[in-house]
Formats: C-alpha cells, structure tokens, sequence
C-alpha cells in the first residue's frame, strides 16, 4: 500500500506540485493540505514545502508557524511522525521550535540559484536512511535566506548527537558549519534548504533527489 504524504499548501508555496510529482514518481501517493485545516488527516508522512509563505513579508516562516495546521503538524512530530521542511518548509519549522536554530540572509545578501554538492553525514533520519555515509549528491538550491546559525552550544549539540543531515562540499551562503540539513533529537523531523523534488528525474539534470525522498516513502 502505498504511502500517503500530505503536502502542506501556505499562501505563497510554490513548490508543492513539485514535490507530489516527485513522491508519486517514487511510489507515494501526493496529497495537499492547506494551511487553513485543522488536521492532517490520514497521512503517514507530512511535507512542508518551498516558497514564500505568506509572502515572507515579516521574515521567513514567522507568519507561516501560526497557521492552524501547524498545531497538527507540531503533534504529528511529537507523536514519531515522519516530517520534512524543504527550503522555506526548514524555515517555518525553525521558527515553530520544530528544529532548532535559524535561517538568515545568505552571506554576500546574494541570492543563491545553483547545483550543490552535499555529503551525507549520517544515514540515521527519515531522510538519509536510504543513502550511505560520505555519499556525494548533487541537489539544487534556490534561496535568498538559506544561512543557517544557532549558537554555540546548540551547534556543539548537533555534532555531538550526529543531528548534522547534510553538509555543503562548498559553502554556497555562509552557513554555520556548512550545514545544509538537520534534524531534532529524535530524527523524524528533518529540514534541508537543497531542493531534492527538483533532482528526482533524469531531465531535470540529477536523480540524486530520489536517493532521499525514497526514504519517506520506503
């Protein structure tokens, strides 16, 4: 029976087709949730997808935490449920305290549209557990607000619990550590700025994206 993974729709998301495309390619079954619901419904699995959440007129994913289907996505997470925040998704569950840190202006204020390499750092979350240690893949990213940081011991924290997902050959915005991905202490909450929906079919120039999504659907 195939998985279904609920793709939740803010004002201003764009990428969510994307990403039922991509799960559906994988054997999943797509489902979009609007902000606006008070339930996730029967899903074994939640998204929350990039683009401009309610504009990101105050900063990203700030308005977006406070949407009513937020309160079933926290309880979802806290109950093991599989969760994964791409791009501006990352940026709304760090601002829900889903995950831990923040997302700010890319170093040089640059926009970053490109093809990353990211290393997989450990194979132990809902993401990367089809994947293998030190393996190489190339993701892209489309952000303005992708430089991730937190503090000190919070980072100290990360290594030490192997909570760092995937890390960028090359630093393409200044984030702390070259961090490109994270998730919270019990690895069923992963965010990652890279965009795996946009690398999951040959014509779009890399699979790579598949060797994660894989994962959720599995």
């Amino acid at each position: 029976m195939s998985r279904r993974v609920g793709v939740v729709v803010f004002p201003g998301s764009n990428c969510e087709h994307d990403v039922v495309e991509a799960i559906e390619g994988l054997g999943g079954k797509g489902e979009l949730i609007w902000h606006g619901a008070r339930s996730l419904g029967d899903v074994d699995v939640v998204v929350l997808p990039g683009g401009f959440a309610h504009g990101d007129y105050l900063r990203p994913g700030a308005i977006a935490r406070f949407s009513p289907i937020m309160e079933a996505v926290g309880a979802f997470a806290r109950e093991g449920g599989p969760v994964l925040g791409i791009c501006n998704g990352f940026q709304v569950l760090t601002e829900a305290g889903l995950l831990p840190g923040a997302l700010q202006k890319n170093a040089g204020l640059k926009f970053v549209c490109d093809m990353a390499d990211l290393e997989v750092m450990t194979t132990s979350s809902v993401l990367t557990s089809g994947a293998t240690h030190g393996q190489v893949l190339r993701i892209p990213i489309n952000h303005f607000e992708g430089n991730y940081t937190c503090d000190q011991v919070t980072l100290d924290e990360l290594r030490a619990e192997d909570r760092i997902v995937l890390r960028y050959v090359d630093n393409p915005n200044g984030s702390m550590g070259d961090i490109a991905g994270i998730c919270n202490e019990t690895r069923n909450v992963v965010g990652l700025m890279p965009h795996p929906e946009r690398a999951s079919h040959h014509l779009l120039g890399s699979e790579d994206g598949s060797v994660l999504l894989a994962a959720l659907v599995a």
